[in-house]
Protein backbone atom coordinates (compact mmCIF):
# COMPACT_ATOMS: atom_id res chain seq x y z
CA UNK A 1 0.00 0.00 0.00
CA UNK A 2 1.16 3.84 0.57
CA UNK A 3 4.04 4.06 2.85
CA UNK A 4 3.65 7.58 3.63
CA UNK A 5 1.41 10.75 4.52
CA UNK A 6 -0.41 12.42 1.45
CA UNK A 7 -0.46 15.92 0.90
CA UNK A 8 -2.84 17.64 -1.38
CA UNK A 9 -2.04 21.06 -2.21
CA UNK A 10 -3.54 23.29 -4.74
CA UNK A 11 -5.77 26.69 -5.44
CA UNK A 12 -8.67 27.76 -2.80
CA UNK A 13 -11.81 25.76 -4.33
CA UNK A 14 -9.46 22.86 -6.01
CA UNK A 15 -10.91 20.64 -3.87
CA UNK A 16 -8.04 19.70 -1.49
CA UNK A 17 -10.83 18.71 1.91
CA UNK A 18 -13.33 17.07 -0.21
CA UNK A 19 -11.09 14.73 -2.16
CA UNK A 20 -9.12 14.37 0.96
CA UNK A 21 -11.74 13.16 2.84
CA UNK A 22 -12.72 11.05 0.51
CA UNK A 23 -9.11 9.45 -0.03
CA UNK A 24 -8.73 9.29 3.86
CA UNK A 25 -11.94 6.77 4.06
CA UNK A 26 -11.03 5.04 1.26
CA UNK A 27 -7.16 4.65 2.44
CA UNK A 28 -7.70 4.32 5.80
CA UNK A 29 -5.45 7.24 6.90
CA UNK A 30 -6.55 9.55 9.20
CA UNK A 31 -7.56 13.19 7.70
CA UNK A 32 -6.13 16.41 8.36
CA UNK A 33 -7.15 19.82 7.52
CA UNK A 34 -4.13 22.12 8.41
CA UNK A 35 -5.90 25.52 7.96
CA UNK A 36 -8.60 23.62 11.01
CA UNK A 37 -5.82 22.56 13.18
CA UNK A 38 -4.92 25.91 13.34
CA UNK A 39 -8.08 27.35 13.82
CA UNK A 40 -8.23 25.08 16.87
CA UNK A 41 -5.10 25.93 18.32
CA UNK A 42 -5.16 29.32 18.08
CA UNK A 43 -8.97 29.69 18.84
CA UNK A 44 -9.38 32.09 15.98
CA UNK A 45 -10.53 31.91 12.14
CA UNK A 46 -7.99 32.25 9.33
CA UNK A 47 -9.45 35.15 8.73
CA UNK A 48 -9.21 36.58 12.03
CA UNK A 49 -5.85 35.71 11.64
CA UNK A 50 -4.87 37.25 8.64
CA UNK A 51 -7.01 40.36 9.43
CA UNK A 52 -5.44 41.07 13.21
CA UNK A 53 -2.29 40.12 12.73
CA UNK A 54 -1.34 40.15 8.69
CA UNK A 55 -0.53 37.44 6.58
CA UNK A 56 3.23 37.25 7.67
CA UNK A 57 1.70 36.30 11.18
CA UNK A 58 -0.21 33.54 9.42
CA UNK A 59 2.07 31.99 7.72
CA UNK A 60 4.80 31.55 10.52
CA UNK A 61 1.62 29.69 12.69
CA UNK A 62 1.43 27.24 9.00
CA UNK A 63 5.10 26.91 9.49
CA UNK A 64 4.96 25.76 12.86
CA UNK A 65 1.68 23.98 12.69
CA UNK A 66 3.06 21.58 9.72
CA UNK A 67 6.58 21.17 10.94
CA UNK A 68 4.50 19.61 14.24
CA UNK A 69 2.20 17.65 12.06
CA UNK A 70 4.76 16.27 9.64
CA UNK A 71 7.16 15.19 12.11
CA UNK A 72 4.90 13.32 14.21
CA UNK A 73 2.55 11.89 11.97
CA UNK A 74 2.14 9.25 9.37
CA UNK A 75 -0.97 7.51 7.51
CA UNK A 76 -2.39 10.84 7.05
CA UNK A 77 -3.91 12.34 4.43
CA UNK A 78 -3.61 16.67 4.86
CA UNK A 79 -5.43 19.17 3.25
CA UNK A 80 -2.58 21.86 2.78
CA UNK A 81 -4.05 25.61 2.41
CA UNK A 82 -3.57 27.15 -0.93
CA UNK A 83 -0.40 29.32 0.31
CA UNK A 84 1.20 26.75 2.17
CA UNK A 85 4.04 26.57 -0.25
CA UNK A 86 5.06 30.23 -0.23
CA UNK A 87 7.15 29.21 2.72
CA UNK A 88 10.33 27.26 1.55
CA UNK A 89 10.53 25.32 4.90
CA UNK A 90 7.11 24.27 4.07
CA UNK A 91 8.13 22.61 0.79
CA UNK A 92 10.95 20.86 2.20
CA UNK A 93 9.13 19.18 5.56
CA UNK A 94 5.78 18.16 3.00
CA UNK A 95 8.41 16.93 0.46
CA UNK A 96 10.01 14.84 2.87
CA UNK A 97 7.38 13.54 4.82
CA UNK A 98 4.95 13.09 2.34
CA UNK A 99 3.44 12.22 -1.32
CA UNK A 100 2.41 15.42 -2.75
CA UNK A 101 -0.69 15.42 -4.87
CA UNK A 102 -1.07 18.99 -6.61
CA UNK A 103 -4.76 19.10 -7.40
CA UNK A 104 -5.14 21.34 -9.97
CA UNK A 105 -7.64 24.01 -11.09
CA UNK A 106 -8.27 26.93 -13.78
CA UNK A 107 -9.22 30.25 -13.34
CA UNK A 108 -12.98 30.36 -14.24
CA UNK A 109 -13.72 27.52 -12.09
CA UNK A 110 -11.89 28.92 -9.29
CA UNK A 111 -13.92 31.83 -9.70
CA UNK A 112 -17.68 30.05 -9.90
CA UNK A 113 -16.39 28.00 -6.82
CA UNK A 114 -15.43 31.20 -4.78
CA UNK A 115 -17.27 34.08 -5.94
CA UNK A 116 -19.84 33.98 -2.66
CA UNK A 117 -17.21 32.74 -0.09
CA UNK A 118 -16.41 34.78 2.78
CA UNK A 119 -14.25 33.43 4.54
CA UNK A 120 -11.34 33.64 1.88
CA UNK A 121 -8.88 36.43 3.84
CA UNK A 122 -6.46 36.87 0.62
CA UNK A 123 -9.64 37.69 -1.54
CA UNK A 124 -12.47 39.16 0.53
CA UNK A 125 -11.37 42.56 0.17
CA UNK A 126 -10.63 42.64 -3.69
CA UNK A 127 -12.52 44.69 -6.07
CA UNK A 128 -11.98 42.67 -9.27
CA UNK A 129 -12.19 39.26 -7.90
CA UNK A 130 -11.61 37.29 -11.34
CA UNK A 131 -8.60 39.00 -11.45
CA UNK A 132 -7.13 38.10 -8.59
CA UNK A 133 -7.89 34.77 -9.03
CA UNK A 134 -5.89 34.62 -11.65
CA UNK A 135 -3.01 36.67 -10.27
CA UNK A 136 -2.76 34.30 -7.11
CA UNK A 137 -3.02 31.03 -9.25
CA UNK A 138 -0.14 32.43 -11.75
CA UNK A 139 1.77 33.04 -8.97
CA UNK A 140 1.99 29.66 -7.34
CA UNK A 141 1.41 27.38 -10.24
CA UNK A 142 5.22 27.20 -11.05
CA UNK A 143 5.72 26.16 -7.52
CA UNK A 144 2.93 23.80 -7.28
CA UNK A 145 4.08 21.99 -10.25
CA UNK A 146 7.58 21.69 -9.50
CA UNK A 147 7.16 20.16 -5.99
CA UNK A 148 4.95 17.86 -6.55
CA UNK A 149 4.63 14.04 -7.35
CA UNK A 150 1.16 14.16 -9.24
CA UNK A 151 -0.67 16.31 -11.12
CA UNK A 152 -4.55 16.58 -11.62
CA UNK A 153 -6.71 18.86 -13.29
CA UNK A 154 -9.67 18.58 -10.92
CA UNK A 155 -11.60 21.88 -12.61
CA UNK A 156 -14.34 18.89 -13.77
CA UNK A 157 -15.32 15.28 -12.53
CA UNK A 158 -16.39 14.31 -9.40
CA UNK A 159 -14.26 14.49 -6.32
CA UNK A 160 -14.60 10.34 -5.85
CA UNK A 161 -13.08 10.34 -8.83
CA UNK A 162 -10.14 12.24 -8.40
CA UNK A 163 -9.68 10.03 -5.24
CA UNK A 164 -9.72 7.04 -7.06
CA UNK A 165 -7.13 8.57 -9.85
CA UNK A 166 -4.46 9.41 -6.80
CA UNK A 167 -4.85 5.90 -5.21
CA UNK A 168 -4.02 4.75 -9.03
CA UNK A 169 -0.93 6.95 -8.84
CA UNK A 170 0.59 6.51 -5.65
CA UNK A 171 0.06 2.94 -5.11
CA UNK A 172 3.55 1.71 -3.89
CA UNK A 173 5.12 5.00 -5.22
Amino acid sequence: MIAKNISLIGFMGSGKTTIGKILAERTGFLFVDIDKIIEYVSGKKISQLFENFGENYFRDIERKTAEKLYRNNTNCVFACGGGIFETPENIEIIRKNSIVIFLNIDPDTAYERLKNSTDRPLLNKVSDLRSEINNLIDKRLKTYMENSDVRLDVSRKEPGYFADEILRKIINK
